[in-house]
């Protein structure tokens, strides 16, 4: 039997705003649903987040002109406040984010496990995309 091996796929971002503010946008669905996509024609409907170890996180994610969709979900496997956030999503990949308070700034470095349909390198540039959305949100409102 042929075993894959997971890729592990790292980005970073440093968001300048302090920490408290990076972490409330980060797990409120009211600024996900404003931040979270990869490309501009495509956007976040809904998103609901259950935010404890063991609660659920989907985030509803759509093409603007409705020809595509699909729902990103996972469960929350560890949190802790202000530091670190890990998921297992629904197709059983890792995710982990550490926040690192830097004053004025918050550091964020985000891996996953990358999947096997699309190229690692797309997968790289969207993820990033993502938290450069991120960003520009908080960093703007």
């Amino acid at each position: 039997m042929e075993t894959s091996k997971t890729i592990k796929v790292t980005i970073q971002a440093t968001v300048n705003a302090p920490m408290e503010k990076v972490w409330d946008y980060w797990n409120d669905p009211d600024h996900i649903i404003k931040w979270n996509s990869a490309h501009p024609d495509w956007h976040t409907p809904t998103a609901s987040n259950d935010f404890k170890e063991g609660g659920r996180l989907v985030y509803r994610m759509e093409a603007k002109d409705g020809s595509a969709g699909f729902d990103f979900g996972g469960t929350y496997t560890d949190i802790r406040k202000h530091e670190h956030i890990a998921y297992t999503l629904d197709d059983d990949r890792k995710v982990e984010i550490h926040f690192e308070s830097r004053g004025d700034q918050t550091h964020i470095t985000e891996t996953f496990d990358a999947e096997n349909q699309n190229p690692v390198e797309l997968q790289r540039v969207g993820w990033q995309a993502i938290l450069d959305n991120f960003k520009q949100h908080t960093e703007t409102n």
